[in-house]
């Protein structure tokens, strides 16, 4: 099997790019924007893609022609795509579309990673089956490459995620590792405690994906974690493992931080459909963290 990831350079990138490689004996092109990669280890071609370029990926799709694409890259900033609209529609809906039109030509299967925020948070945790209704503009770009997929006469898998967090080579911050950055060097933060969902561990998202693939799986998956909990709860619970003072984390609301996009309050993802069709046990939070804090230690 021919495999394609793009975003390979990001958490969830390399997650996938090493579970697979671990996993199977496919043919893996990984790319993402940067000229080489950094990443030390072997076992794939890496070239460089900016998803946004349709005649790019057009030309790696029809020259590579992979079976399945999966899409790991995304302009994720929440407060970053509400102040810049146009590059986040950019990279998360044409570029989505780039892949859609491209997968079309050779009849790949394309995987994308979508989010609980294209909902509103007023009633969460969400089934695959909720009606969305997104509140923030990165929300409705996610929920637009969605539409976009299902119109695009491909095969597809959607995966939708929340509070993605992990461990990686050069990667952008995430809550886990914004947590323990600011922990760990004695500073102050202010976590909410009225932002409730499911922190998922990105070996379990890479996990599910690797499952859609080996099972031939189509439609839209949630996955998450095992617990329901709020921020300020995680970060609590992270810093009594790593031994931080929890004195340093204070609780507010969401509506004190005067945060540029709104954020759904009530949200998280209902994952029964994950775990009884592709064998998901996801992590719980406490399990989750540990995993976190030896892949730091590896690092």
């Amino acid at each position: 099997m021919r495999i394609m990831i793009t975003g390979c350079h990001g958490l969830l990138g390399q997650s996938v790019l090493k579970m697979f490689l671990k996993s199977t004996d496919s043919e893996i092109l990984a790319t993402a924007k940067d000229a080489r990669t950094f990443l030390d280890f072997g076992g794939f071609d890496y070239t460089m893609l900016d998803i946004t370029s349709r005649s790019d990926v057009k030309n790696l799709v029809v020259y590579f022609r992979p079976d399945v694409i999966i899409n790991t890259a995304a302009y994720t900033n929440v407060d970053g795509c509400e102040t810049n609209r146009e590059l986040a529609w950019r990279v998360n809906v044409e570029g989505v579309r780039n892949l859609v039109n491209s997968a079309r030509r050779v009849d790949a299967k394309l995987i994308h990673i979508s989010t609980d925020y294209i909902f509103d948070g007023k009633n969460g945790p969400y089934t695959e089956d909720a009606i969305p209704n997104p509140i923030n503009y990165y929300g409705r770009t996610k929920l637009a490459s969605e539409n976009e997929i299902k119109i695009g006469g491909i095969r597809f898998a959607i995966l939708r995620t929340n509070v993605l967090y992990g461990v990686g080579k050069n990667v952008k911050s995430n809550f886990a590792l914004w947590l323990y950055q600011k922990l760990s060097n004695g500073e102050s933060i202010k976590v909410v405690t009225d932002q409730i969902g499911n922190p998922t561990y990105v070996d379990d998202l890479a996990f599910a994906i690797l499952k859609i693939v080996e099972f031939d799986k189509e439609g839209i998956y949630n996955v998450g974690g095992k617990d329901f909990v709020d921020r300020y709860t995680f970060a609590v619970k992270l810093a009594e493992i790593f031994g931080f003072d929890r004195e340093l984390i204070t609780p507010v609301k969401t509506s004190e931080l005067n945060q540029i996009a709104p954020r759904p309050l009530k949200s998280g993802l209902v994952t029964l459909k994950a775990e009884s069709e592709l064998g998901l046990k996801p992590y719980g939070v406490e399990d989750g963290i540990r995993e976190f804090k030896a892949k730091l230690n590896e690092l």
